[in-house]
């Protein structure tokens, strides 16, 4: 008997979230647990993951970085057509009022697809990004949903002037207050968490999925470890891993690590704190260095024939990092895709080391992107906009009997 099972369904008042990346899981923790704690009896259901849980979803299956994450190859198209039997068999024994898909517009849309049959409304948590590419899929989330909780702010307007409800919410990453800084030890103790005091001070962020790690990170120290060799013979640098299955990840990708680097788990806002500059994979870890008003420039590795053969023609966004995106500005260096040498990279990182001028354009785009976010409640807003989807579809249901 699974967990789901154990669980009383009442009617049609019930709460899918369908999540497939730890990313997912992190958004749709917050949403989930304001739904608990205004509704603590409702049914929340999840495809989902560690936070999910510990927010109050009852999770049917987990999901997460190894998790079906849409198409690809063979094996991953039918490890997901086996995911949808499953969940159509599911719904079928388990009425859902609304469902919340959680980023993963590739997994997402086919479940939109049964929930959608299955008489769901359907709120999406992270709009998927047809700005960026693949335009031609707006007329799909047209079909597919029923409101849009947006994370960026130009969104709204954006799916509003083609017909599709949205609703720019925040960011959790923007709108969470920042945790304390830990305090030093009074004097005479030993320090067992300080970072290293060798300078200049680089925070590398080479993402969380195990591929953004094998392909990011050998650059990134090879960058890193040129600067050093080259200008800064003191420098030090900490690769940030957001758990222990990261940082083994990390340990993995090098066939070395060399003894300034050091790899640090879960101090996030730790070494922000401490860095000078931080060597960034592009994705939401962006927006964690603007809150702390570090420099940064922004890579990500990708494969050469992959590019030229498709990306290059369905990406149509102007800018590639997350900042720049927001600020519709070039306001950090991106190398996005990073197809070739380092040394471009190299320059703009020395250049951000060295150059105060760039470094305060830098953080006054940064104060501009967080002034858009000021004030904002994302997983309130989330809790509300789906409340309301909740007593519209208990409704339309009364009617239908």
């Amino acid at each position: 008997m699974t967990q789901a099972q154990h669980t009383p369904i009442g009617g049609r008042a019930s709460i899918l979230f369908t999540a497939f990346e730890p990313s997912g899981d992190a958004h749709a923790a917050p949403v989930i647990a304001e739904l608990r704690r205004r509704r603590p009896d409702a049914p929340i259901y999840a495809w989902g993951g560690p936070k999910m849980r510990a927010a109050g979803a009852v999770i049917v299956e987990p999901t997460g970085a190894d998790a079906v994450m849409g198409a690809g190859s063979l094996g991953k198209v039918l490890d997901h057509a086996r995911l949808n039997r499953r969940l159509s068999r599911w719904l079928a024994e388990h009425p859902v009022a609304v469902h919340v898909p959680v980023d993963s517009p590739a997994a997402n849309f086919p479940i939109c697809k049964l929930t959608r049959r299955a008489g769901c409304r359907i709120i999406h948590l992270v709009a998927p990004q047809v700005w960026a590419w693949g335009p031609w899929r707006i007329g799909k989330l047209r079909r597919f949903t029923d409101h849009v909780l947006c994370l960026l702010p130009f969104e709204e307007g954006y799916f509003r002037s083609r017909g599709v409800p949205a609703t720019f919410i925040g960011h959790p990453v923007m709108n969470e207050p920042l945790p304390a800084a830990v305090p030093p030890p009074a004097e005479g103790e030993e320090d067992e968490d300080a970072l290293p005091d060798g300078l200049p001070r680089i925070a590398l962020l080479p993402g969380s999925r195990p591929a953004e790690i094998a392909r990011n990170l050998p650059s990134m120290i090879a960058i890193v470890d040129g600067l050093r060799r080259a200008n800064y013979p003191q420098l030090s640098a900490v690769v940030i891993s957001a758990d222990e299955s990261a940082a083994s990840l990390a340990r993995a990708s090098m066939a070395a690590l060399p003894g300034f680097v050091r790899i640090e788990v879960d101090r996030l806002h730790d070494v922000l704190r401490w860095a000078d500059a931080a060597l960034v994979c592009s994705g939401t870890a962006t927006l964690n260095v603007v809150r702390h008003r570090v420099p940064m420039v922004v890579m990500f590795r990708t494969g050469a024939l992959p590019w030229w053969l498709v990306g290059r023609w369905v990406i149509r966004s102007p800018h590639r990092a997350l900042p720049n995106i927001i600020a519709a500005d070039r306001v950090v260096p991106e190398f996005i895709p990073h197809l070739r040498s380092d040394e471009p990279i190299a320059a703009a990182l020395d250049e951000v080391l060295t150059d105060a001028a760039a470094q305060d354009r830098q953080r006054a785009a940064f104060d501009r992107i967080a002034s858009l976010y000021e004030g904002l409640r994302p997983e309130h807003a989330a809790a509300t906009i789906i409340e309301q989807a909740l007593r519209e579809q208990s409704v339309a249901s009364a009617s239908a009997r």
